[in-house]
């Protein structure tokens, strides 16, 4: 009986899916803005859909600083499009305090991030930071 129970708790266990971490979660850094600071971005789920914050910004000088922006939700409702690619979401530019629409693509530990009205795309190349 116990060799029984023990069988079932093995298939059990092995039926249950892992839930896997997507590859872009984590945190990233930002190019330089017009002050020189950069910033760390902590991508991770909302949900079923992936959103990033600002969590911390670093001077030239590379002390970290407190701006208006930390904590700022910087895109949400990315979705996973496959072979890196990540769509359909919304990013927010500081320097404009504008919202566009938003579309990443994650090449190992560079994620490139883009902002778009219409087929026009501007963005910047963030690398992961952990």
């Amino acid at each position: 009986m116990k060799t029984s129970f023990f069988s079932l708790i093995a298939v059990a266990m092995l039926a249950v899916p892992a839930l896997a971490e997507d590859p872009i979660e984590g945190v990233w850094q930002a190019p330089p803005d017009a002050k020189g600071q950069v910033g760390h971005i902590e991508i991770k789920p909302c949900g079923a859909l992936i959103c990033g914050t600002i969590i911390t910004a670093y001077a030239p000088d590379g002390k970290e600083v407190m701006t208006p922006n930390i904590g700022k939700r910087l895109f949400w409702n990315m979705r996973v499009q496959g072979g890196g690619k990540y769509g359909a979401g919304r990013v927010y530019v500081p320097t404009h305090q504008k919202e566009y629409d938003a579309k990443m693509k994650l090449s190992g530990n560079i994620l490139k991030v883009m902002g778009c009205v219409g087929p026009v795309c501007q963005g910047q190349t963030w690398k992961r930071v952990r």
